[in-house]
């Protein structure tokens, strides 16, 4: 067999693998792995966008040391070096290794020096070991002979998720003492802190420095569900070794903090509660060890936050923190406190990879988002003056119009699936109850659970509700309504819709809504922000998903938290922070509020108008003219003129292979229908609307295009098969051009005749038909 015979597979059995195993790889610990990267883009119809796997993986003591792209020995060994350094760049690998069997490339990742033709022997994985770490590091070592707990198999960590763990394990091997960690919403951090959690245990890690005892690790969140979600997922470790500190435990014990376990959960308040001193002053200073901080940015390392109180007194400890938020002014503290992170993964990343799931934004303009008082309006209560001008920060703050959010209630009830799991996020918690009312008053479902209000005030009724929801496997309640409460820690894989009827305070407050609706699930293609606060400008914010930022002056004062904070989450803030890290909810202002029924006349005139921001690769907004610059310009690398785009268009397959090159650009099927409502064509071939994209063309209607060939087309086909034809052409006009693709014959054959071999008594040879398929479809494109 000559070289350009071989294939891929070929080269890497005869060639590849036998350098390796001659270096020692796949052998006394070491692992060679081909390893999915990421599964790509969720695009609409279940289908994914180009993922990325990697030829070879070499890992050595738990670390991914190099990756190795191969290609056929009849190609160039150059061809994989692009892809093998972005291999290595997402994995965090010092080398990377490309090769056609005959020769072999090698880049340093860290230095950049390259070789184009290295020398064999190949490096065995303890050269690599030690050209990647200089230093001898013995709980670099130890920490790399704990495997990760992965369930029998079932778990594997993500690549990020390795590259986060591997980075605090080293941090904490060179004696840093305060780690972060900052990963998009619904990555998986609290995994994460399992795992390393896994290692240290196991190694026998603590603040001795040496192997001598277990270490005392302290899982401390602001939230009874994320403490319970935590524990639940450290479940692989034995039972004795676990234990949750809250209210019941420290009453059975009079009150003093069990030490009986290696691992504790916890939530501030608990720990700031106590007789006569707080909870967490029963511990000694040097009891923890490690100690995981969730949601960080929210509180636990502001210098005038009671919370800090604990993190000083446990100050000999490794702290880690975990946060979803970027650095920003209104942060920074956090970022003073732990540092710059060891590892960062943005939203947009994981959307692109295909570990979260993209979200398309409805903004919903009215004719009362401002509101003016009109003597012909009723005051039902409070005191107003003629011409007083109220904004969307004052409504259910200041003033009350329960039409104005009846008809908001109505319009997004209108436009959703209802049996499709929403959040909806209110001013207050008087809102919260009032939309809870409204949108029972307007559902389709006869089920009086159907929505449910889950807010502070709502105690463990609502804490109920909440874990209803979060299960899959139930459909009731199938919406909350919440103010702050459910912004943060809620993990619920499912949810498809998220309604703003609120303004958002801050950058770090509107990440942590978005991130309630990232989370994958079968099934579930994208998710809906439906935005009535004009929340959407957000996205045009430079600090949107964007990379960490130094503070542009002091972190602004902070409220001080209820000396008398509990743990049942009834510690809510005053909403008036304007830092959006609010773990309760909106405390009702206590003043009375303006309440006004509008006149009937202006009841009946609320108009809606609705509009679909459009995303680039990059995460950022782009106006409709921006959108069609951008296909604009795609396509002409696709296509020279329109006749090209005729003849593509004409044949099924051809037309099919098109369409999967323009998802690859990012112009999914449901793109491409927002495009054909952009350009007012909603009832034109998809071509004649890309033909006006790129050439200014009329577009024709479908009806036109299927009546000039059934009007001329159709004369050469017998009856039978006319009739088939036209049926097909009944279609193409309903439904579009998804009716012509070589698929749906079979189906249309099926339907008609019970299956395909009882159509040949009616129309003759399949030959023939696929003939007359395709003939139709040349005279539908024909001009």
């Amino acid at each position: 067999m000559s070289i350009h015979e071989e294939t891929e597979a070929d080269t890497r059995a005869e060639r590849i693998d036998p350098v390796l195993a001659a270096a020692g790889w796949g052998q006394d610990g070491s692992k060679v792995r081909r390893e999915v990267i990421c599964p790509g883009r969720i695009q609409s119809g279940g289908r994914r966008g180009k993922g990325l796997s990697c030829d070879y993986v070499l890992e050595y003591r738990g670390h991914k040391l190099a990756t190795l792209e191969a290609k056929r020995a009849g190609l160039s060994h150059r061809e994989g070096v692009g892809q093998t350094k972005d291999y290595a760049q997402r994995l965090g690998s010092r080398f990377a290794f490309a090769s056609n069997g005959l020769k072999w490339f090698q880049c340093d990742m860290e230095t950049g020096a390259e070789k184009d033709d290295l020398s064999l022997p190949f490096p065995s994985p303890d050269d690599l070991w030690d050209r990647t770490f200089g230093d001898h590091n013995e709980w670099r070592l130890r920490f790399g002979e704990v495997p990760f707990e992965t369930d029998g198999g079932k778990w594997e960590p993500r690549y990020y998720q390795h590259k986060a763990i591997m980075a605090t394990l080293e941090a904490i091997a060179q004696g840093r003492d305060r780690i972060l960690l900052t990963l998009a919403t619904g990555t998986g951090k609290t995994s994460i802190a399992f795992q390393i959690a896994w290692k240290l245990f196991h190694a026998k890690w603590s603040l001795e420095r040496e192997p001598v005892r277990r270490p005392h690790i302290l899982f401390l969140a602001d939230r009874n569900i994320l403490a319970d979600q935590a524990y639940n997922a450290f479940s692989a470790f034995d039972p004795t070794a676990v234990t949750r500190i809250d209210p019941a435990t420290l009453r059975k014990r009079g009150g003093k903090p069990p030490k009986n376990a290696s691992v504790f959960f916890t939530i501030f308040q608990t720990f700031m509660t106590g007789e006569g001193e707080a909870t967490y002053e029963g511990y000694p200073q040097d009891f923890f060890d490690f100690i995981v901080i969730d949601e960080c940015h929210r509180g636990g390392a502001q210098d005038e936050s009671q919370w800090r109180g604990i993190l000083n007194h446990f100050s000999p400890a490794v702290q880690l923190g975990l946060t979803a938020t970027p650095k920003r002014k209104h942060n920074a503290d956090t970022y003073g406190y732990f540092g710059e992170p060891v590892y960062e993964y943005a939203l947009k990343d994981g959307i692109e990879d295909g570990f979260l799931t993209p979200f398309k934004v409805r903004q919903m303009a009215s004719t009362i988002d401002e509101y003016v008082y009109d003597p012909v309006d009723e005051v039902i209560k409070g005191e107003v003056e003629a011409g007083q001008t109220f904004t969307e920060g004052d409504f259910n703050r200041v003033i009350e119009i329960p039409e104005r959010e009846k008809s908001r209630v109505e319009e997004f009830m209108s436009q959703i699936d209802q049996r499709q799991k929403t959040l909806v996020f209110c001013a207050t918690q008087r809102h919260a109850a009032l939309v809870r009312e409204l949108i029972n008053q307007v559902k389709t479902s006869d089920d009086p659970n159907y929505c449910h209000r889950v807010t502070a005030d709502d105690g463990k009724i609502g804490e109920q509700h909440l874990r209803n929801f979060q299960d899959n496997d139930k459909t009731i309640p199938t919406v909350l309504t919440t103010s702050q409460k459910l912004s943060t820690g809620v993990d619920a894989r499912n949810v498809r819709h998220i309604v703003l009827m609120r303004p958002i305070r801050s950058m770090i407050e509107f990440k942590q809504i978005i991130g309630r609706g990232t989370r994958v699930y079968d099934g579930k293609d994208f998710f809906t922000v439906w935005d009535f606060v004009k929340a959407h400008e957000n996205f045009a914010d430079p600090e949107w998903d964007g990379p960490p930022l130094p503070p542009d002056g002091p972190p602004p004062d902070r409220k001080k938290k209820d000396e008398d904070a509990t743990d049942d989450d009834t510690s809510e803030k005053d909403g008036d922070d304007d830092t959006g890290d609010n773990s309760g909810d909106t405390s009702d202002d206590p003043q009375e509020k303006l309440v006004v029924k509008l006149a009937d006349g202006k009841v009946r005139h609320i108009q809606y108008v609705r509009a679909t921001s459009y995303w680039g690769p990059d995460g950022k907004p782009m106006s409709a003219r921006e959108f069609l610059e951008r296909l604009f310009g795609d396509l002409s690398n696709m296509v020279t003129d329109e006749d090209e785009l005729r003849t593509i268009w004409s044949d099924p397959d051809n037309r099919e292979h098109f369409l999967t090159q323009l998802e690859e650009h990012g112009y999914d099927q449901d793109r491409l229908e927002d495009i054909r409502q952009l350009v007012d064509a909603a009832d034109s071939d998809l071509f004649d609307v890309l033909a006006y994209v790129m050439y200014a063309s009329d577009p024709k209607t479908r009806t036109d295009r299927a009546d000039k060939v059934r009007e001329e087309g159709l004369s050469d086909f017998q009856e039978e098969m006319r009739d088939l034809l036209k049926g097909i052409l009944k279609a193409y006009e309903e439904n579009g051009e998804s009716e012509l693709r070589t698929k749906k014959l079979g189906q249309y054959l099926t339907a008609r005749y019970g299956s395909v071999s009882e159509s040949k008594t009616k129309l003759g040879e399949l030959s023939a038909v696929k003939e007359a398929f395709r003939a139709v479809q040349r005279g539908l494109y024909r001009s």
